[in-house]
């Protein structure tokens, strides 16, 4: 049976290294992490299970790093991109060092573009492949005022670009055999920001989200929510709602609401 080459990045630990598991049992693997110890051992495993598997450490935050996965994936023979390594960054705004910013978002919303563009011409002109994004429940918690979220301005941004990104490209490929897909998961028990989501009773395994990606691209869901019981149905309502705004803010004239608060003005103001 002809195995097809998935590249997969943050796979050295959490949800990285589950898609990196379940893919091994049909795929071979480039597996693409910053620690190469973490990866060479993960590698060591797959390969005894059967899988082919290169190691690529790259630091995704740095454009270095972003060039050495982008010109693999140039070699246009991934069938599967799992884009997936990211950073919390997790703080206020007035407390995030400003040479920090950069490296947040270029991993977490620059590198994932970056690297769809490089792996999209060999998928097109080999007629099939798939793209997976990893975002976050985050990215659609900007109005949200739940004080258990955590102090997560940039990681918001990015994980909402990421989504915006996603989503829009799926749409500019429904002609092509080319499957996308943006995952959402909610918290999750692995090392992540310390290791704190094993200590949520409801975080979910790295196991189960992975799992649940690779059964939706399957579905064809375009967005996974994993642990969303009617995903299909709140969709529906973001893109109702995404619709109405869309169309009923694209107007000639101001709203009458800033016209009525104009001419309030005008008519209050000193005489």
């Amino acid at each position: 049976m002809t195995r097809n080459l998935a590249l997969v990045t943050g796979a050295s630990s959490g949800i990285g290294a589950a898609y990196a598991r379940l893919l091994a049992q049909d795929n071979d693997l480039v597996l693409v992490a910053r620690r190469a110890d973490r990866l060479d051992e993960l590698a060591r495993e797959l390969r005894a299970d059967g899988a082919a598997v290169e190691v690529l450490p790259a630091d995704l935050a740095s454009s270095t790093g972003i060039a050495a996965v982008t010109d693999r994936l140039a070699a246009g023979d991934i069938h599967l991109l799992i884009s997936n390594a990211g950073a919390g960054g997790y703080a206020p705004l007035a407390d995030v060092d400003p040479a920090d910013i950069d490296k947040l978002l270029t991993l977490n919303a620059v590198a994932p573009i970056q690297l769809v563009r490089a792996a999209l011409p060999g998928m097109l002109a080999a007629k099939e492949g798939s793209i997976v994004t990893v975002a976050s429940l985050l990215a659609f918690s900007a109005g949200a005022n739940d004080p258990r979220a955590p102090r997560r301005t940039l990681y918001a941004a990015a994980k909402a670009a990421t989504l915006a990104f996603t989503r829009t490209l799926a749409g500019e490929l429904a002609d092509t055999p080319i499957r996308t897909q943006v995952v959402c998961p909610g918290v999750v028990a692995t090392e992540w920001n310390g290791g704190r989501g094993h200590e949520i009773p409801w975080a979910m395994s790295p196991e189960d989200v992975a799992a649940a990606s690779l059964s939706g691209l399957r579905l064809g869901e375009r967005v996974c929510i994993p642990g969303l019981e009617d995903a299909a149905q709140a969709l529906d309502a973001l893109q109702a709602a995404e619709t109405a705004l869309l169309t009923g803010g694209n107007k000639p004239s101001p709203a009458s609401r800033y016209i009525q608060a104009t001419q309030h003005q005008d008519t209050s103001g000193p005489q």
